[in-house]
């Protein structure tokens, strides 16, 4: 079988689905290859004893009246069909051993006046740091996108460290923490991270906060449904296994059941080194870009536990908590040989029933994903026995670390899942099971740059291996990549003016 097409997507999760929807909405024949059963990468829900769980998104931000999140989704035509949650006033609780708990609040001048009471004598440096924050947020925003562009120089401070500039700002060690405590949301890591990625990921959760009642399977399936309406067509366990090329120009993408699809243009949604895994011997792309792609550092991983509560036993919690080990919060990383997270991010899901109680609840912890290495080649439901032991030893380890912060939590739980780098590896097709991509490091920001155009003319890229990871910046990111096609200025405005 052969499929023509204007438009081949590579991998559904947000940016490829993005892609799709905003092609499909300009009148493009698009196809949507994706190698699970489900749309939707990081945003895919699963379900257990009838409860849809959340694989990776567990809030998102810039979701109130005017802001470009929102737009983007007013834009794709779906936000009417989301059922959304803001989060409360004090949506994220920082909390350091001995040291206490500290909100962040909605709005920038909440924000300010919450943590200027605690720290009276860092008032000039917290102005100064939402003044920086404010400025790297707007630059995305809809005034920017009415000039027809899509982002106004923000992308200056991937060159800037994110620790750095925190401390620039305050002097004093709590606040740093408490300020830098969210670093789990992209990846963080104090030597390495950019300024931009903290900016852009606190900015965008301080303008308003939102959960997603029943799940974030419903966006995948919303933007699924999109590209179907605007005629386009959607392909699940379709497994991209080649890239055919002749010349400068991708000829052919190849699924694994042998049928060959054909389109004017490609994007590929998934790992830039995967898509150049695809394409065979060619002088186009040279040994040593590939080997570059290849060995460049990818994030840590997560791992997840998924907690069932018992019904009417812990009152809904509308705000994530960010309990750490100890008062440095750039160490997240569990510790295996202790056998203790180093950090525990607690979000209550949404609840589909009763609003008033929780009904699931994750823990997520960062974890280094090379411990995982030895057991790739297994499968879910196939894993070696130590791998199993490893699994059920970290999260009865990261439980416990969680009910010994909320000790009600521990009656309350009726049924326990875990998720490993490994299975995210094997629901998203990420390398490693790495949570965000590639690593962005601000000291060879230029090393790790990786831009939508490729070598082939026809050949574009998206996702969040481009600039930023997490819905804002794979949803810019895949703007960008569209925007190749059928230009800046018209999309930007477009979006602006939905």
């Amino acid at each position: 079988m052969q499929g023509q097409f204007d438009i081949i997507v590579i991998g559904s999760g947000l940016g490829g689905l993005e892609c799709g929807a905003m092609l499909a909405r300009e009148g493009m024949g698009v196809c949507v290859a994706e190698q699970a059963a489900l749309p939707g990468g990081c945003l895919q829900s699963f379900s257990r004893r009838g409860h849809a769980i959340d694989t990776g998104m567990h809030y998102i931000g810039s979701m109130q009246a005017g802001g470009i999140m929102r737009r983007y989704f007013e834009y794709f035509g779906i936000l009417g069909s989301l059922r959304l949650r803001p989060l409360d006033e004090a949506f994220d609780v920082v909390s350091l051993p001995g040291a206490g708990d500290y909100a962040y609040m909605h709005g920038y001048e909440a924000f300010e006046k919450h943590l200027g009471e605690w720290f009276p004598h860092e008032k000039a440096g917290l102005g100064r740091y939402c003044a920086k924050l404010r400025e790297i947020g707007g630059s995305i925003g809809i005034g920017v996108h009415r000039t027809g562009r899509l982002s106004d120089g923000g992308t200056k401070y991937l060159g800037a460290p994110a620790a750095g500039f925190i401390g620039e700002c305050v002097a004093d060690p709590l606040l740093r923490n408490v300020l830098a405590g969210t670093n789990p949301l992209y990846g963080g890591v104090r030597e390495s991270s950019t300024l931009y990625h903290h900016a852009m990921v606190n900015h965008s959760n301080i303008e308003g906060a939102c959960r997603f009642t029943g799940g974030t399977q419903q966006i995948a399936d919303a933007l699924a449904a999109k590209i179907r309406e605007h005629g386009g067509t959607m392909l699940v366990r379709s497994r991209v296994v080649a890239l055919h090329t002749e010349g400068r120009r991708i000829t052919g993408v190849e699924l694994a059941d042998g049928r060959m699809l054909r389109a004017k243009t490609v994007i590929s949604a998934i790992h830039p080194a995967e898509t150049f895994r695809l394409i065979g011997p060619t002088p186009v792309i040279r040994k040593a870009f590939r080997e570059r792609i290849g060995s460049l550092p990818d994030s840590y991983g997560l791992f997840s536990a998924y907690l069932l509560l018992k019904p009417g036993r812990i009152p809904y919690i509308n705000r994530n908590l960010y309990y750490f080990a100890g008062k440095d919060v750039w160490k997240t990383l569990f510790d295996l040989e202790a056998m203790r997270p180093g950090m525990v991010l607690l979000s209550a899901q949404a609840p589909d029933g009763d609003p008033a109680w929780c009904d699931v609840v994750t823990l997520m912890t960062p974890v280094a994903t090379r411990p995982w290495k030895a057991w790739e080649g297994s499968a879910p439901g196939r894993r070696p026995e130590a791998y199993t032991a490893l699994k059920a030893a970290m999260t009865q380890a990261t439980v416990d670390f969680a009910c010994a912060r909320l000790p009600e939590l521990r009656d309350a739980i009726a049924h326990t899942y875990a998720a490993t780098p490994l299975t995210y590896r094997h629901y998203t097709g990420a390398p490693h099971g790495a949570a965000y991509g590639l690593l962005k490091d601000w000291r060879s920001i230029m090393a790790s740059h990786i831009p939508a155009r490729t070598k082939f003319d026809n050949l574009l890229l998206t996702g969040q291996n481009l600039t930023v990871h997490g819905a804002i910046g794979v949803t810019l990111s895949a703007a960008a990549t569209c925007s190749e096609i059928v230009g800046t200025e018209y999309l930007a405005k477009k979006i602006a003016n939905a």
